[in-house]
C-alpha cells in the first residue's frame, strides 16, 4: 500500500465514522450581531494541540460559529518544530492525544497510514515534526475555521461580550479560549542576575528562536539542569558549536519524575474536583520534587564531546563584558568565565500581569494567593500563589465583587490552568480531556444565556407527527 493511498483511506473512514455519528452537530447558539457585524460565540487564541482539541470539541456540539487564530505561520503552530529542540516528545507514543474518542483520528493511525503497521512497531517516540504535521492534518481532517499570522493583543470586556484587538482590528465575540501554551500565562522566565543588555546578540532563552546555526564555532554557556538547557546544549553542539558548559546550581540532578505518576485517568478527571486545600497539597507536593531530565536527552547531550556539565555551581552575575558573556560563578571554586553565546533555561513563569492580552482583565483575577493567604509560611509557595485559580470550565474567577462579569467568558487553556486542574492543558495525556471540559462548560453557560432564543424555537416548532394517518388534526384551530 503507497503512502499517499492509506492516507486516502484512513481519511475516507473518517469521513464515513463523522457522518455514522452525526459530527458536527448543527449549529445550534442563537446569532448575536454587533453594530450589524456577526459575533463569533467563540475565538480560540492558539492552533496547536490545545486550541484544537477546543474547537474540534465544540464544533463536534454544534459551536460552529466559531475561529481559530494563531500567529505563527501554517504548520508552525505551537513549539514542536520552532522552539522545543527535543528529538522526540517524551510523551509515550501510544497516547491518543486529541483524537475526541475516535480512533481513525489518533496519531497511531495517522502514522500507519503513512508507513504501514512495521514503522509504527518500530517507532520508539514520536519525532516532533511528525507530531507537528500530524496536527496541521487534525486541523483539516475536522475542517477547523483557522486563520494564521494573527496575533491577538489584547481582550476587554465590552458589553456582556468580548472585544479582541487583533493585528489592530477590533473582533468581537461572546467567548475566548487562550490556548497559548507554556508561555502564555506569563512568559519566559529570566533570572534578575542575567542582564537584560546581553540579549538579543549574546544570549537568548532556551525557549524562543535561536539561530543556532550562528553557533558554530562558538563557546557557549546554558543556565540550567532541566531538559531544555539540556535539548539547547545537544542541539547547538550538533550544529557545530566549538563547547557546551552547563551551569546547574543543583549539585545532584533531580531523579524521578512524579508527574509521571499523575497521567491516569483519576488525576486526569478527578483533580478538578478535589478541595483547594487538596488540589494545593498536591501542587506543592509536585513542585517540591522537580521533574528530571528524562534519559534519552542525557545520553543525546553525552554523545557531544564537548559537553561539560558544572553541577553545584550556581551563577552570581551573567553580564556584558566586550563582545562576550562573563558569568561570575559561585559554589565551591568561585571564579569569573568568559563565553560567546548564553542560553538561559530557566523555564516558564506565570504571571498574568505580564500577559499583554490579559492587561484589562488580570487585575480582577483570583489567583492562588488569594486561596491560600491563611496558610503557615511552610505552606506557602510564591510561585505556585501566583498561578490564576479557574473555574471548573478554566474560565478566569473574580477576587472582589465589582470584576466585570464578562471575566468569566475568558477560558485558560494553558499552563496557568496547571493548580487548578493539573497537567492537562501542559502535556499531551490529558490534552483530550481539557479539550472537552472548556468545550462542554461553553456549551452551557452559551446554553442558559441563548434560553430565551431556545424557547422561542421550542414554542415555534411544529412538525406534525402524524401528518398524513387518519389521526392528523391539521394545524391548531382548524378542527
Amino acid at each position: 500500500m503507497s503512502i499517499i493511498t492509506g492516507l486516502a483511506d484512513l481519511e475516507g473512514r473518517i469521513a464515513g465514522e463523522l457522518d455514522a455519528l452525526n459530527l458536527p452537530a448543527a449549529n445550534w447558539p442563537a446569532p448575536v450581531d454587533r453594530d450589524g457585524a456577526a459575533v463569533r460565540d467563540v475565538v480560540v487564541v492558539g492552533a496547536g494541540m490545545n486550541g484544537i482539541a477546543a474547537a474540534g470539541s465544540l464544533r463536534f456540539k454544534g459551536v460552529r460559529n466559531i475561529l481559530v487564530l494563531d500567529a505563527n505561520d501554517p504548520g508552525r503552530a505551537g513549539p514542536w518544530t520552532t522552539t522545543a529542540r527535543m528529538d522526540t516528545l517524551r510523551s509515550p507514543k501510544t497516547l491518543p492525544g486529541p483524537s475526541f474518542g475516535i480512533p481513525s483520528l489518533t496519531f497511531r493511525a495517522w502514522y500507519t497510514a503513512r508507513l504501514g503497521g512495521r514503522a509504527w512497531a518500530e517507532l520508539y517516540k514520536i519525532v516532533n515534526r511528525d507530531w507537528q504535521d500530524y496536527l496541521s492534518w487534525l486541523l483539516r481532517m475536522l475542517d477547523l475555521p483557522v486563520e494564521h499570522r494573527r496575533r491577538v493583543t489584547a481582550v476587554r470586556p465590552a458589553g456582556g461580550m468580548l472585544e479582541l484587538t487583533v493585528d489592530g482590528s477590533t473582533l468581537p465575540a461572546r467567548r475566548v479560549v487562550l490556548a497559548t501554551g507554556r508561555a502564555g500565562a506569563g512568559g519566559l522566565e529570566v533570572p534578575d542576575f542575567v542582564d537584560p543588555a546581553l540579549f538579543p546578540d549574546l544570549a537568548a532563552h532556551a525557549s524562543a528562536p535561536i539561530d543556532v546555526a550562528a553557533l558554530a564555532g562558538r563557546r557557549i554557556a546554558l543556565i540550567g539542569g532541566g531538559a531544555s538547557a539540556w535539548d539547547n546544549a545537544a542541539t547547538a553542539l550538533e550544529c557545530g558549536a566549538a563547547r557546551a558548559d552547563m551551569y546547574i546550581r543543583r549539585p545532584v540532578l533531580p531523579q524521578v519524575n512524579k508527574f509521571r505518576a499523575t497521567t491516569g485517568p483519576g488525576y486526569v478527571h478527578g483533580w478538578a474536583d478535589l478541595p483547594p486545600q487538596e488540589k494545593w497539597r498536591l501542587m506543592v507536593y509536585l513542585a517540591d520534587r522537580p521533574a528530571p531530565v528524562p534519559h534519552e536527552t542525557v545520553h543525546r547531550a553525552l554523545r557531544q564531546p564537548n559537553l561539560h556539565v558544572h553541577l553545584g555551581t550556581p551563577i552570581r552575575r551573567a553580564a556584558r563584558r566586550g563582545d562576550r558573556v562573563r558569568l561570575d560563578l559561585a559554589g565551591p571554586r568561585p571564579r569569573l568565565v568568559d563565553h560567546d553565546f548564553l542560553v538561559v533555561g530557566t523555564g516558564f513563569r506565570v504571571d498574568l500581569g505580564r500577559v499583554p492580552e490579559l492587561a484589562d482583565l488580570a487585575p480582577h483575577t483570583r489567583r492562588w494567593r488569594d486561596v491560600v493567604s491563611h496558610l503557615p509560611v511552610a505552606d506557602r509557595r510564591p510561585l505556585l500563589e501566583a498561578y490564576p485559580d479557574l473555574g471548573p470550565g478554566f474560565e478566569l474567577q473574580p477576587n472582589h465583587p465589582d470584576a466585570p462579569p464578562e471575566l468569566g467568558h475568558v477560558h485558560l487553556l494553558n499552563i496557568g490552568s496547571l493548580v487548578s486542574h493539573g497537567p492537562i492543558a501542559t502535556d499531551i495525556p490529558g490534552v483530550d480531556v481539557a479539550g472537552e471540559r472548556v468545550a462542554q462548560a461553553i456549551v452551557t453557560s452559551l446554553f442558559r444565556e441563548d434560553l430565551p432564543v431556545l424557547r422561542d424555537r421550542l414554542a415555534s416548532f411544529d412538525v406534525h407527527e402524524l401528518a398524513g394517518t387518519p389521526f392528523d388534526s391539521g394545524p391548531p384551530g382548524s378542527g
